[in-house]
């Protein structure tokens, strides 16, 4: 199917490349024996120029997603576009049959997907996946089409991309399965890219390569983009103006700057308020959203934020506030649905954060858990590597940290550098290959099976996907009282009081013992996480990105109830993550861990506003902040931390980080750098050349 089959439609304007007009989309549903219309979509209302980046941002469950399928036609099974129009390039797509949307879809729009692994055919070999569209839509040859595929994988900055082209999904990271996803999308060389969510749960560094690459190929090839994300701090450097929906609608409109300069709506101020890098300072709690968003089932009067918002009126719950501005009717306007916006000149954030008492100090000999020299290498019995008598993965190279009681210890670093690792070995998961951790007076590994199930009380986990550490065929009672019945503690009339005390603790309902997990929202389900980690009371949790893929009112809701639970209780937490405003908010003191050795550490205060390892600036440097200061709409050229990640099965020589860092020299080869405290006491780093103490 080629372009000729798009037809102007004289009735459509033209001056946009893309014009989303009142679009609305409904899905039948059943509620036991009772039907019901779920609104996904009720007014949504949208305009893109050619060339230029449009940000859709909102918690989860308000559109944006829906609003990117309804562009192409990709609607969920049911759903349909009951009103409205989708004007691309003059043509309506909404009311467009099925060979046009067919012809238009990885041609003229290409889209780039949540999760690459499920959206890539595990069947079907890289080259094959990426060469489909242009055999499809452009008529080329194999050939052609395949020394095109090439190209365009190189383009993406996929390594040693001939070798790829025989390659299969599951055999790359996810940080190649997202590049491959990319060259898909803009093989055709479309004149608008949809990329949804492409960064979530990505670390750092990642996240801003393929950031960067989807600017530099928008540039080259003049596309128009549409980012859609929960993460203001990618919409704040990599978009030019910014949609905000909520429950189906759009609430507010502006420029990038505009926006997170004075932001209008009272729901996008709760927004940023809820950001940790917004915090007045790491005593005070992040500001939270109260309640949950409208349910599409429910078509309520009025402002749908209404129920949320503090500074709603009567108005506000019998009038739907239309989507309005103070500037006229120009498209660059501020625009927005609100009966009591924020004033011009407010400020946005300050009067949102409430105030709490201060933390409980540590004390500094006060010691929990001491790691000593951990070691955890997993022998390879395949590939290149394996040839090599005693080849290994080096996973965790020689760690040493110390948590005190009630205190807050963060890891931070790349995918691949060994967090989770260590994580598991502290709670016993696993056993070290080498190196010791003492809990207390106690060495768990020369315990005994009694006292070893004993100790076990005192160490939780805090799983990543709550979802996935959950039976889904147990309910919650059941869940909770597990490891009380394992570890033997109560009657059934005790432990039946014990959950209603946690389920208080986290801010669930005493009524949610009786449902699933699949039934709770995900900001839900982290809270049950969460309670079945203290239900034995320990002493420790290890939170493994407890709030990575939550949206930013929900992880403030987490957070906060982190923060309040370990002010309460005295719990400490080894904190794992790779958002660097979460752990410089949460984190009392702060490890830096590349390729399973521990490079850095210190108050969390101290390291991230001095850094002293160049690994720990560039990881600094390379982070999109909720800020568009002087750099909105323009592209960097080049992320800050730049290179490849050495295999951890063939890790550099000396010091590990020294094929990537700026200042390496002979010796950084020879000799693996020691930790040192050339700054203030208890920062230390591990280099040969640090950093001066005040470094930018």
């Amino acid at each position: 199917m080629t372009d000729s089959l798009l037809r102007t439609d004289p009735r459509l304007p033209t001056d946009s490349l893309l014009r989303i007009d009142d679009l609305h989309v409904e899905i039948p549903a059943r509620d036991g024996d009772r039907r019901r219309t779920v609104h996904a979509l009720d007014g949504v209302s949208l305009d893109l120029a050619p060339g230029e980046a449009l940000g859709i941002v909102g918690e989860s469950g308000c559109g944006k997603t829906m609003t990117a399928l309804s562009v192409l036609g990709l609607l969920p099974g049911g759903a349909r576009i009951t009103g409205g129009s989708v004007a691309f390039a003059g043509t309506d797509l909404a009311s467009a049959p099925e060979p046009v949307l067919r012809g238009v879809r990885g041609n003229t729009i290409g889209m780039v997907f949540q999760d690459p692994l499920t959206s890539l055919n595990p069947t079907m070999t890289i080259g094959a996946q990426v060469a489909e569209p242009l055999l499809l839509h452009k008529g080329v040859g194999k050939a052609e089409a395949w020394r095109r595929t090439e190209e365009m994988l190189r383009l993406v900055g996929l390594p040693k991309p001939g070798e790829r082209l025989r390659t299969y999904p599951h055999q790359l990271s996810g940080g190649m399965r997202q590049r491959v996803a990319i060259a898909m999308a803009l093989i055709c060389e479309p004149a608008l890219l949809i990329a949804d969510e492409p960064t979530t749960a990505l670390d750092v560094t990642t996240q801003a390569q393929i950031l960067e690459l989807i600017d530099e190929l928008r540039t080259r090839l003049g596309m128009a983009l549409i980012l859609v994300t929960h993460d203001l701090g990618v919409i704040a450097r990599r978009v030019d103006r910014v949609a905000v929906m909520y429950a189906g609608r759009t609430v507010e409109r502006a420029g990038v700057r505009a926006l997170f300069a004075a932001p209008r709506h009272r729901y996008t101020q709760a927004l940023f308020a809820a950001l940790p890098e917004r915090a007045a300072d790491a005593s005070q709690p992040l500001a939270t959203i109260p309640g949950l968003p409208p349910s599409p089932a429910d078509r309520t009067r009025g402002c749908r934020f209404a129920p949320r918002c503090e500074f709603a009126s009567e108005r506000c719950e019998t009038e739907e506030p239309p989507l309005s501005t103070d500037e006229g009717a120009s498209r660059d306007a501020h625009a927005f649905a609100c009966f009591h916006p924020v004033p011009p000149d407010a400020d946005p954030v300050a009067q949102l954060v409430p105030a709490v008492p201060a933390p409980v100090p540590v004390p500094a000999d006060d010691v929990l858990l001491r790691v000593t020299g951990l070691t955890k290498d997993y022998p390879l019995r395949g590939g290149p590597f394996a040839l090599r008598r005693g080849a290994a993965v080096s996973a965790v190279a020689g760690v040493s940290l110390s948590v005190r009681r009630g205190e807050t210890f963060g890891i931070v670093g790349e995918s691949g550098c060994g967090k989770s690792t260590l994580g598991r070995l502290v709670v016993g998961m696993e056993p070290p290959t080498a190196g010791s951790i003492r809990f207390g007076e106690r060495d768990p590994a020369a315990l005994d099976r009694r006292a070893r199930k004993a100790h076990r009380r005192e160490v939780q986990l805090m799983f990543q996907d709550s979802y996935a550490s959950m039976d889904p065929r147990m309910r919650v009672a059941a869940i909770l009282r597990e490891p009380l019945v394992i570890q033997g503690i109560g009657d059934r009339a005790g432990q039946d009081a014990r959950i209603a005390r946690l389920l208080d603790d986290v801010g669930l309902p005493r009524g949610a013992v009786d449902r699933y997990p699949h039934e709770f929202s995900g900001g839900q389900r982290q809270r049950l996480g969460l309670a079945r980690a203290l239900a034995l009371s320990p002493s420790l949790v290890v939170a493994d990105e407890p709030v990575s893929a939550l949206d930013v009112s929900v992880q403030a809701q987490i957070l906060n109830l982190m923060r309040e639970l370990q002010r309460e209780k005295g719990v400490a937490y080894l904190f794992i993550s790779h958002d660097l405003a979460v752990v410089r908010y949460l984190a009392d003191r702060v490890g830096v861990m590349y390729l399973g050795k521990l490079v850095e550490t210190g108050p969390a205060a101290t390291v991230f506003a001095s850094p002293l390892h160049p690994y720990t600036r560039g990881l600094l440097d390379t982070a999109d902040h909720a800020d568009p200061g002087d750099g909105a709409g323009v592209r960097p050229s080049a992320a800050p931390l730049g290179g490849e990640t050495p295999s951890a099965a063939d890790p550099p020589s000396g010091c590990r980080f020294r094929t990537r860092c700026p200042y390496a020299r002979d010796i950084c080869a020879r000799e693996e750098p020691m930790p040192a405290e050339p700054g203030a006491p208890g920062h230390a780093v591990a280099c040969h050349f640090p950093l001066a103490p005040a470094a930018r």
